[in-house]
């Protein structure tokens, strides 16, 4: 399997997401939830009872493509095909004045707007009607829509073809828009429907689920060589160039052309899948239209279904909730991810903040770890939630300490102090001081040894201006790290 980025490249990715744009085209839906409970079965026949208690409504297929787009931050053109109904209305209704969304619905007065209505009892889908029209779109919709894509092109960092089959990506249609991305260098990430899949020749990448892939390759997967066997069989028989098959329990399988990365399912209770495939598109999208590489975008994904599954109803799934499962797995918390750049820990402390965490801050070259440091690392620790360290780069410790400094490297610097329990974030500098570190951060406790005094600290005046505190932890006398260089040269 191919190395995959660190938790703080994670981050890094997950911030850019704000800046992509996306275009996305297929089928709208509008999806009513009827919720209710259920004590007894009709005397009128062998079927639950189910008393209303609730009611509501939201943006399926494309539409739902199109929300989860938003709450990851992306900007999206979204485009569609409607009837002239009210449930056209109530979607438009619902996308609302969402800034995020650009939404352009061609009217069509012969079709019906696409409903699916579910009945619900607690975490049971008790049955589903679908009010719908599955004929292909008119040559003269067809054009308009490719018109509106060709034209929002030239913006967009990635095209999402959702098709749910209900005739608004015609086979004509589809081959038309995949021509036009590739024109445009623009890649194409297909979720894809039926069993025929020459109509995807050419895309960048199709999201097949294991059921669809058997039926499009007509081969049996059963574990994760034939998902692989099949996947490769669809991407060369279809010029397809990557495929990405979510199967379920057994997680995701990426193929492409020469490599095939295995990602295990995200352990999670399952509620609802309703919708899981699109927050898999959306977060492909995303990311890969934020500039990520491709097997990144399929690690964010499969974080994402993990989350939107333990939702019920057609759900989204934001970026901050990605950002907080990463963290449960322990992904930020160990000892190499724990060393982030600059921004990626201004993303991790807002995130903490936002939970209420007090965040502490000290800072040194930390060249050779001894007793001394930890002690004073594990007395800031206890002054606050979560401590970050600004950790001094080679060059910068060059410049204070002399030409013969650092004895260890700023990797290896950076892997001891993160290896400590007490540390809960590394960020390396290259300045003299940390001032810009403390001014970009603002900790709420900034920590320095007692041999300082506050009018010394660096940063000290900046953080009481907004009430941080300053904490001068009393030194373990005996240690440092030139004593020990000078011993070990006796």
């Amino acid at each position: 399997m191919r190395q995959m980025s660190t938790s703080g490249q994670f981050l890094d990715l997950i911030d850019k997401l704000g800046q992509a744009r996306v275009l996305c085209v297929g089928d709208v839906m509008l999806d009513r939830f009827v919720y209710g409970d259920v004590s007894r079965i009709s005397p009128e026949a062998p079927v639950p009872v189910c008393r209303v208690v609730d009611e509501n409504a939201m943006i399926g297929g494309a539409g739902n493509v199109a929300r989860n787009l938003a709450a990851l931050g992306a900007f999206v053109d979204f485009i569609s095909v409607v009837g002239a109904d009210k449930a056209a209305g109530e979607i438009g209704n619902l996308i609302g004045d969402n800034e995020r969304i650009n939404a352009e619905f061609i009217e069509d007065t012969g079709r019906q707007t696409t409903i699916k209505e579910r009945f619900v009892a607690g975490p049971q889908q008790l049955l589903r009607v679908d009010r719908e029209e599955t004929a292909d779109i008119g040559a003269e919709i067809s054009a308009s829509l490719v018109k509106y894509v060709t034209a929002a092109l030239p913006d967009a960092g990635a095209l999402i073809l959702s098709d749910y089959g209900k005739g608004v990506l015609s086979a004509g249609c589809i081959i038309e828009l995949i021509g036009a991305a590739k024109d445009a260098n623009c890649p194409v990430i297909v979720d894809p429907k039926g069993d025929d899949y020459r109509r995807y020749s050419g895309a960048t990448l199709i999201t097949p689920n294991r059921r669809e892939l058997c039926e499009a390759s007509r081969k049996e997967i059963f574990d994760d060589d034939s998902a692989a066997a099949a996947a490769k069989f669809i991407a060369n028989e279809y010029g397809i160039e990557n495929v990405l098959v979510t199967r379920s329990a057994d997680g995701m399988t990426l193929v492409s052309r020469s490599d095939v990365d295995h990602l295990p399912a995200e352990a999670r209770e399952v509620f609802d899948v309703s919708g899981a495939g699109d927050t898999v598109v959306a977060t492909l999208a995303a990311v890969l239209a934020a500039g990520g590489e491709l097997l990144d975008a399929a690690r964010l994904a499969n974080v994402a279904a993990g989350i939107v599954v333990g939702k019920t109803g057609t759900a989204i799934v934001g970026a901050t909730e990605i950002v907080e499962s990463l963290q449960r797995q322990d992904l930020v918390n160990s000892s190499v991810l724990k060393v982030m750049s600059l921004e990626a820990a201004q993303t991790q402390i807002s995130l903490w903040r936002e939970r209420g965490d007090r965040i502490g801050f000290t800072n040194g070259c930390f060249d050779l770890i001894h007793p001394g440091h930890v002690a004073i690392l594990t007395k800031s620790r206890a002054a606050c939630d979560r401590l970050v360290v600004g950790l001094n780069t080679d060059a910068s410790v060059r410049r204070l300490k002399g030409e013969t400094r650092p004895v260890q490297n700023e990797a290896a610097r950076a892997s001891v102090m993160a290896s400590l329990a007490c540390v809960d974030l590394v960020v390396l500098f290259s300045e003299d001081t940390p001032v810009e570190l403390i001014e970009t951060l603002r900790p709420d406790v900034l920590a320095k040894g007692a041999d300082y005094t506050v009018d010394k600290v660096v940063g000290a005046e900046f953080v009481q201006s907004y009430g941080g505190e300053i904490l001068l932890v009393d030194l373990e006398e005996g240690h440092s790290t030139t004593g020990t260089i000078e011993r070990m040269g006796e």
